[in-house]
């Protein structure tokens, strides 16, 4: 198994290949990053958790049982994104492993979205990513780490009503393709995470969207499970010992590559027979941030500008 210490790649160190690395998780407040960081603590790693709910990250962090600590930082923020990497060496070492998962969602028809809105979406689920990449890279180089995107999906085949959140997660897929070539001469591992359904608050109401609903109501059955944060988060720590390239969540997703140029066509014939049945007063709802992590971002945006 490749090593993730500081070390030359063929010098592995005794004992767990994750136990006493540093690993980074942003978007670690609630859902997947929350479960990510307990399996990462568990598996014996020292974890810095980043996120906008400072109270949440606090009790998070209080809770894992391996050493931690939380910062408090808008990931499309440079100069916090930067101090947060510099705290990060400074109290826990070099990171080995970062995972770019922080991400929100935005629910609506493009001409009704605030523009200010769609673009935070974007700037979130990729410049995010790809911030926290540059953030993070010094310490990725010294340690011959790994970087791991958080994807999905939503980068398979573009759903309407929901295309921030396609655009980026697309856009971010290929962000760490291109990465992942400039980076492996240096010893440095990019994965990417396809996550499927999965219960973190987005999909709070799921059966209420007229076009998640109708997505998932016409997958096979097997495609149509929720998985729980718990579930993904395990598949994800699995991937990440073995620096794996690509991680699917759930694993038969891996099946689904080969067919991925069949998608964008078969998404949109479903969804535009559906749309074109759905009453005009169903898909006249209001443009909707998904879950309550989304809408904590948001809020926090819009109350404290700052300069990026």
């Amino acid at each position: 198994m490749p090593d993730i210490s500081g070390g030359p790649l063929n010098r592995r160190a005794p004992g767990p290949p994750l136990r006493g690395r540093v690993a980074v998780v942003t978007g670690a407040a609630r859902g997947i990053g929350e479960a990510l960081s307990r399996h990462l603590s568990e598996a014996g790693m020292h974890v810095a958790l980043i996120g906008r709910e400072e109270e949440t990250l606090m009790a998070v962090a209080g809770s894992l049982p391996g050493r931690s600590i939380c910062v408090e930082a808008d990931i499309t923020d440079r100069r916090a994104l930067a101090d947060a990497a510099r705290r990060v060496e400074a109290e826990l070492g070099a990171a080995s492993v970062v995972v770019a998962n922080a991400g929100i969602a935005v629910s609506g028809p493009f001409d009704r979205t605030a523009p200010e809105l769609w673009q935070r979406v974007i700037d979130v689920n990729l410049i995010g990513s790809a911030g926290t990449a540059r953030a993070f890279l010094p310490q990725l180089t010294a340690s011959r780490g790994y970087f791991l995107q958080i994807a999905s999906t939503a980068a398979f085949g573009a759903a309407p009503m929901m295309s921030a959140y396609c655009a980026s997660k697309a856009g971010a897929e290929s962000f760490a393709l291109a990465l992942r070539g400039e980076l492996e001469p240096g010893g440095v591992q990019v994965g990417i995470a396809y996550l499927h359904w999965t219960g973190t608050d987005m999909l709070t109401g799921i059966d209420d969207h007229p076009v998640l609903e109708t997505l998932r109501r016409n997958q096979p059955r097997p495609a149509r499970r929720v998985h729980s944060t718990d579930e993904v988060a395990r598949w994800l720590t699995r991937g990440i010992t073995r620096r794996a390239p690509n991680i699917y969540c759930p694993p038969w997703l891996r099946w689904c590559q080969p067919l991925r140029p069949l998608f964008p066509a078969l998404v949109a014939r479903i969804t535009r027979r559906e749309l074109r049945e759905r009453p005009s007063d169903e898909l006249s709802s209001p443009v909707e941030v998904l879950g309550a992590g989304g809408r904590a971002d948001w809020d926090s945006h819009r109350t404290s500008p700052h300069d990026r």
